[in-house]
C-alpha cells in the first residue's frame, strides 16, 4: 500500500478551501481506510474522482507524458499524473492526498502538521 501526501495543487484550495484537504483513491477499501484514520483524529478530507478523461490534457506529442494540464480540473490531473507511477494497480493500493488547504494556518503563521495524524492512526489501525 501506498499513500503519498503533498501540497500539490492551488486548485486544492480553490475546490475545497483550507479545511478540507483531497483525497483520491484507486480502491474504494483504500479510501475507506483512510477516511475511518482521518475521523478518528479529526481531519478533513473529501474524496474526490479520478477521472481518466481529464488525462487528456497531460498527454504530450514530444514525452510520455506532460507534468501540469489546464487549469480546469487541476488537482484531478495532478493525481492522474501520480497514478501513473503506480506499475500494478491490481496488487498495489495507491491513495493521493493533497493537502494545500489544511496545512498552514494564516492566522498563527505556522504549519498545521495535518494528514500526521491520519497517517498515524492509519498505520495503527492495520
Amino acid at each position: 500500500e501506498i499513500v503519498d501526501v503533498a501540497t500539490l495543487t492551488g486548485a486544492q484550495i480553490i475546490a475545497l478551501g483550507d479545511t478540507l484537504a483531497a483525497m483520491y483513491a484507486g480502491r474504494d477499501d483504500m479510501a475507506a481506510s483512510l477516511e475511518a484514520a482521518s475521523k478518528e483524529c479529526g481531519e478533513k478530507f473529501w474524496r474526490m474522482p479520478l477521472e481518466q478523461s481529464y488525462f487528456e490534457q497531460l498527454k504530450s506529442s514530444c514525452a510520455d507524458m506532460k507534468n501540469t494540464g489546464t487549469r480546469a480540473g487541476g488537482s484531478i490531473t495532478a493525481a492522474l499524473f501520480l497514478e501513473k507511477f503506480i506499475e500494478d494497480k491490481e496488487k498495489v493500493s495507491w491513495a493521493h492526498l493533497d493537502i494545500a488547504g489544511p496545512v498552514w494556518d494564516g492566522k498563527s503563521n505556522s504549519a498545521t502538521g495535518f494528514a500526521a495524524g491520519t497517517l498515524a492512526r492509519w498505520v495503527l489501525n492495520k
